[in-house]
Order: structure tokens, then sequence, then C-alpha cells
């Protein structure tokens, strides 16, 4: 549970603002104007004070002048009626642990999606940690082997770090589906959160690993563990890079997906199974995700409004008493 408490300043009354326009046409008039009304002298000459300096006196005369003006500033924002908010908010979050078990063999290379599968999921993925900031989110790479490449964090600036550099290539070759989600399921089991769940993302067939996928859904049911199981590739045939003498060269190879396990595994665990084969549906997979494990927030908010008028009025009072003062004794005129 967070608690946190905000001030913000606003004023119930600003259409009183529009006087501000007046202050310029004020000042205007005093120091053009003005001198219009003032009793002149005339004199036949000004060469005798050519020479005179003008006194303090002189340079303050305008003092008792700027001292109305700000009065008048200072009684807008007053009749404008200043009130600060107290904002107060109890926030009560369920976060759930997340863990991405992202298969890295070189089968995600294929380029049926764009640019190819495993740059795709990663794009999806980085989405998806975008979109649940309460979360803890980890990542588990896994091909012949799994690896865990970052622990579940809240960090998630981190995380998306991590998951930018991840290319086939990084660990054996193969598809150690069973080892993948064994690894991902203990980094997750120990979480203090309500809800734990793996997301699975492979393109391929179990063909390596100790451990079966069967006994790594059955491990994940044991300790509540929810897994969302994703079959990534086109259904039928899918172009894959090949590197030779001559440069890259692509050969189609046929999609096999062990659909029937993956839904097993999701099924048994509370999850469910997803076939992405494009893009947009890789997309719209982990929309869904993301909407069945939307964590819960209850938020109470208090506002409390407190007038802060007063010190502007004052301010204003005193500045109309100092030109008051001023203008009727040390800068005092004669008519």
């Amino acid at each position: 549970m967070t608690w946190w408490q905000e001030y913000i300043y606003q004023f119930k009354n600003p259409e009183w603002f529009w006087l501000l326009i007046l202050v310029p046409l004020l000042a205007y008039y005093f120091f053009k104007y003005k001198k219009f009304k003032a009793p002149t002298i005339q004199i036949s000459s000004t060469d005798s004070f050519a020479r005179s300096r003008p006194t303090w006196k002189s340079r303050l005369i305008n003092i008792p002048l700027f001292c109305r003006l700000l009065a008048f500033v200072f009684l807008i924002i007053a009749l404008a009626r200043p009130q600060s908010t107290s904002s107060s908010s109890n926030v009560t979050t369920e976060g759930i642990s997340i863990v991405i078990a992202l298969d890295i063999s070189a089968s995600m290379l294929a380029e049926d999606f764009k640019p190819n599968r495993i740059e795709s999921a990663k794009k999806v993925a980085q989405q998806f940690i975008d979109g649940r900031p309460n979360d803890l989110i980890g990542l588990v790479i896994f091909s012949g082997e799994s690896f865990t490449q970052c622990p579940i964090t809240s960090d998630h600036s981190v995380l998306r770090n991590v998951l930018k550099d991840v290319e086939p290539g990084m660990l054996i070759d193969g598809t150690a589906i069973g080892e993948g989600l064994a690894t991902a399921i203990s980094r997750v089991k120990d979480a203090k959160t309500k809800s734990k769940v793996v997301v699975l993302i492979t393109d391929g067939v179990n063909n390596s690993g100790a451990i079966p996928p069967s006994t790594a859904g059955e491990i994940a049911k044991a300790f509540d563990v929810r897994v969302y199981s994703i079959g990534v590739g086109t259904k039928g045939m899918a172009p894959y890079p090949f590197k030779t003498p001559f440069g890259i060269q692509y050969q189609n190879m046929e999609v096999q997906i062990d659909e029937a396990l993956l839904s097993q595994v999701a099924q048994n665990t509370d999850g469910k199974y997803f076939r992405a084969i494009s893009n947009k549906a890789l997309e719209s997979v982990f929309r869904e995700i993301d909407r069945l494990e939307k964590s819960k927030i209850e938020v109470t908010e208090f506002n409390r409004y407190t007038d802060e008028y007063l010190p502007y009025a004052l301010i204003a009072f005193a500045l109309i008493l100092c030109e008051l003062i001023l203008r009727y004794t040390i800068l005092k005129s004669l008519p």
C-alpha cells in the first residue's frame, strides 16, 4: 500500500484576471499624460538647470505610482480567490509477478513475421512490459538450454535493455521447452504477489532438455503458476535464412509447433494457449493476456480546499499604505 499527498494551487474566480489588461493602460496614462495636468512655470531659459544634479527624491518620485499599480495587481489576484488544494490518495495494488520465457532457437529467425519472429516477439513483449508498470517482470531465454536473462524486477528500464540485446545464438541451439518453462517457474514461484504468471513464447517442438514440458506444467500447477503459451509461426511453410559462401540464402521449411502440448500445459495451469500467425496476431495475443491479467487498483481520494487570498489582500493594503505615506511625507510635491 502506498500513500502520497500533493498540493495544487488554483483560482476560484479566474475571470478577475481580465482586469490585468488595465495595468499597462494605467501605467501608460500616468507616465504619458500626467505631465499635462502638472503645473508649469514659464522661464526664459533652462541654462541655469543644465549643471544641476538630480536629487534622490527626484529619482524616487515614481515609487508611489509603482506602489499603486502593484497594489492594483495584488487586489486582482485576491479577487480571483486563490486556493490551495490538499489531495490525499490511498492506493492499494495487487501486483502480478510475470516471467516471459522466450524461445531464441535459430528457427526464430524465420521471416514469416517482419522482420523475423524473434524481433517481432521482442517488440510486442516490450509493449507488454511498458503497459504494466505496477508488476514485477522477468525474462528467461531458452533454446537447447535455458538461462535467466533477468530475474523478476520492478526496474523495467533494466529489463528493456536486457530484452533489446537478446538474439539467437546466445545458447546451444535446440528447443528445450520444458527447460525454459521450468526455469521460468523457478524464478516466479517464490514471489509474494497474489498472482504468478509465465508467458511462454516458442515456435517449435520440444527436442532437447532433461525436463519434459508436461512435467514442467505439473510443477507450475503445484506452485499455482498460471502459464500462457504462445505458438509463433504461420501455417504451412515459412522462409528460413541460411548462411552460405554466397551470402544469406532462404529456404522454405514446414512450420511445426506442438500445439497440443502447449495447449495442455496452459489448460492444466488455468492459463490459455494462443497461436500467432502474423505480427498483428501476436500483438492481439499480448493484448488479450494483458486484459486477462490486469492488476486491481483501489484508490480513495480526498480533496481539501483552503482560501489563500488574504496574503495578497494584505500585500495590496501595505502597498497602498506605503504609497500614501511616501506621497504625503518625504516625496510630497507642491500643487
